[in-house]
C-alpha cells in the first residue's frame, strides 16, 4: 500500500520505518527536516518503567501556585488561561484516584519494550551507540520529599519495576559531583537515555531513505476526503494521494484533522532546555531532581538540563527566562559546574489530559491513523508506536491492547 506519514519526529520516523519494513510504499512528510521539532531538544529519556500519569489526586489544589511563580516547574501564561482551562479541567478529572491504576498499566504497556523495539532500527542504521541503558537516578533533598513520592514508587513496585533506594553515601558514590544537599536517591536500573535525540531521528530517517522510503520536505495543510473516504493530504504545492494516512505531527496534529470534525483535546506543553558545553560534569547516567522537576542528561553536545512545563499555545514566542532558571537549578544540583557555552531551546510536547497518546484509526475514517500525544514520553513510546502503526496498516494484531489509546475516548 501507499502510506503517507505526516510528521518526521521520532514517532513518525519510527512508524515510517516499520511500515517500510512491512513492504509498503512509504512517504515521510514534514515541512522541516527529520527531527527538527520536539524530538530535537528533549531530555532524551528512555524509560521502560515510566508509568506515572502527570495528573493525580490533589492536582486541583496545585493550579493556583502555577499561576503565581513565573519561573516555577509549571506555568500558565496569564493570557492563555481561558484557552487552557477546558484542557486543565480534563487533566484534573483524569487524575482522580480511580483512574490512576488503569492509566499506569496503559503507560507501562506502551513503554516497557522501548529498547527492544528500537533495536532493529538502530541496528540497521548503525547507530546503536546513541542508545545507553545506564539506569536513571532520581534524587531527593529531604525525607519529606522522598515520602511525598511514595505513591509513585508504589505504583512502580506493584508493576514489578526494579527500583533501588540509595542512601546518601551510595548516592554520592554513584554521582560524586552531586550537591551534598541531596540525601536520598532511587535508581531505576533498567532505564537509559539517548545521547543525541536529534542525531537519532536523523540517522533513522536517513536509513529509511536508503532502504527505499521517500523523504518529502513539504507542509501538509489538510486531509483529502473523497466520496467519504480519506485518500490523501493537501500540501502547499498540490495533492498527495495514498491508501493510508498516518498523522504523527505532534502538537500540530489537530490543526490537520479539525476540518474533519474530529476533536482530540491536544495541548502543547512547552518545554525548555539549557545544554552546557564544557560544564566539567559528566554523570554516568541521567539525574532527576525530584524537587526541581529537572532532568540532567549527559548528551554528546554537553550536559543538558531539561524541564518545566509552560502552557502558552503554539504561536507565542519562547520565554527563555525559563531556560535561564534551569541554569540556576543546574548550579544547585552540581555546585562545581562550569558555565561553559550554553545553548537554549524550547519545544512543544504534544499532550493529552490523561497522559496517554492517541494511537489508532480516526473515528469514521478507517484509512486515517493517529499517532500523537505522547507528551513527555515521545522518545520512550515511539518505537512501540511504530510497531503498532505497522501492524494496523498491515492487518496484523497489534502487540498491545489499543483500547486505552483509542482516539474517540474523549
Amino acid at each position: 500500500m501507499k502510506v503517507i506519514v505526516v510528521g518526521a519526529g521520532i514517532v513518525g520516523t519510527c512508524s515510517a520505518s516499520y511500515l517500510l519494513r512491512d513492504g509498503h510504499d512509504v512517504v515521510l512528510m514534514d515541512s522541516q527536516g527529520p527531527g527538527e521539532g520536539c524530538s530535537k531538544g528533549n531530555a532524551g529519556a528512555l524509560s521502560p518503567g515510566s508509568c506515572i500519569p502527570l495528573s493525580g489526586p490533589g492536582m486541583l489544589s496545585k493550579i493556583p501556585k502555577w499561576l503565581i511563580d513565573p519561573l516555577g516547574p509549571l506555568r500558565i501564561r496569564p493570557g492563555y488561561l481561558a484557552s487552557a482551562l477546558p484542557w486543565l479541567m480534563r487533566f484534573v478529572l483524569a487524575g482522580r484516584a480511580g483512574n490512576i491504576a488503569g492509566l499506569a498499566d496503559a503507560l507501562l504497556a506502551l513503554h516497557s519494550n522501548t529498547f527492544e523495539n528500537y533495536e532493529p532500527l538502530v541496528g540497521s542504521a548503525n547507530c546503536r551507540d546513541l542508545i545507553r541503558r545506564t539506569g536513571t537516578l532520581t534524587v531527593y533533598k529531604t525525607d519529606r520529599s522522598l515520602a511525598g513520592s511514595q505513591r509513585e514508587w508504589r505504583l512502580r513496585a506493584e508493576r514489578q519495576i526494579h527500583q533501588r533506594v540509595l542512601n546518601s553515601g551510595e548516592l554520592h558514590e554513584l554521582v560524586p559531583e552531586l550537591s551534598t544537599d541531596y540525601k536520598h536517591g532511587v535508581l531505576l536500573a533498567d532505564h537509559g537515555f539517548v545521547t543525541n535525540p536529534y542525531r537519532l531521528v536523523r540517522s533513522l530517517a536517513e536509513q529509511f531513505a536508503r532502504d527505499g522510503g521517500h523523504l518529502e520536505r513539504r507542509r501538509a495543510t489538510g486531509i483529502i476526503v473523497r466520496d467519504g473516504r480519506v485518500s490523501g493530504v493537501h500540501t502547499a504545492d498540490g495533492e498527495w494521494i495514498a491508501d493510508r494516512i498516518v498523522i504523527a505531527a505532534g502538537a500540530w496534529s489537530t490543526r490537520l484533522i479539525s476540518a474533519l470534525g474530529v476533536r482530540v483535546p491536544l495541548e502543547s506543553q512547552r518545554g525548555y532546555h539549557a545544554t552546557i558545553q564544557g560544564s566539567g560534569i559528566t554523570p554516568a547516567l541521567p539525574v532527576v531532581s525530584a524537587e526541581a522537576k529537572v532532568y540532567a542528561t549527559p548528551m554528546e553536545e554537553g550536559l543538558r538540563f531539561a524541564g518545566t512545563v509552560e502552557f502558552g499555545g503554539l504561536d507565542a514566542p519562547p520565554d527563555f527566562r525559563r531556560a535561564e532558571a534551569l541554569i540556576a537549578l543546574a548550579k544547585d544540583m552540581f555546585p562545581t559546574i562550569a558555565r561553559g557555552e550554553v545553548s537554549q531551546w524550547m519545544g512543544h510536547r504534544p499532550t493529552l489530559p490523561d497522559s496517554l497518546p492517541v494511537i489508532g484509526a480516526a473515528p469514521d475514517h478507517p484509512h486515517l491513523l493517529f499517532a500523537f500525544g505522547h507528551g513527555h514520553h515521545g522518545m520512550t513510546g515511539a518505537s512501540t508506536t511504530g510497531t503498532i502503526i505497522a501492524s494496523l496498516v498491515s492487518g496484523r494484531q497489534p502487540p498491545i491492547n489499543l483500547a486505552p489509546y483509542r482516539p474517540h475516548r474523549f
